[in-house]
């Protein structure tokens, strides 16, 4: 077995979907370290795109048994912005946002964030449904974690 830098690295590809919004939800996580995988996939039978996102991303992070170095492959710019950019405002202002409404998700948001400082992790966004193998693996156990719930295959 050769040393590689990043055998240690996990690179995650994560997805959300939504039929209807508000309607059945489903996300979908593949988990890639050297060559082992995983995937995991589940759904809520009333949400939002935006919250099957997130939680695809904070499902995908409590799999984790150890502090590890990650990548996050995500092609929800929802998320990576949240965490990259809007995020230390929204805390600055108590959880609110620029204009002074009170943030979505908030609850999965922060959950994000304590999972998040459990790890070395970095964001990579992916343009969606572009061929990338592990953002199309994702988009499909998100949908089946839907279809679990009644939406439909898209």
């Amino acid at each position: 077995m050769t040393n590689n830098a990043n055998e240690g690295q996990v690179d995650i590809w994560t997805d959300g979907a939504c039929k209807g919004n508000p309607g059945p939800g489903g996300w979908g996580v593949l988990l890639r370290q050297g060559r082992h995988e995983k995937t995991l996939y589940g759904g809520e039978p009333q949400t939002t795109n935006n919250r099957m996102e997130l939680l695809a991303v904070i499902q995908a992070l409590k799999a984790l048994k150890r502090r590890c170095t990650v990548v996050v492959h995500t092609d929800s710019q929802y998320v990576q912005k949240g965490m990259t950019e809007w995020l230390p405002g929204w805390k600055r202002r108590g959880w609110l946002t620029a204009d002074k409404k009170p943030v979505k998700n908030a609850d999965l948001w922060q959950e994000l964030e304590a999972l998040v400082r459990e790890h070395s992790l970095s964001w990579q966004w992916v343009r969606g449904h572009a061929g990338d193998p592990g953002n199309e693996r994702a988009d499909q156990l998100a949908n089946q974690g839907a279809a679990q719930f009644g939406g439909q295959r898209r």
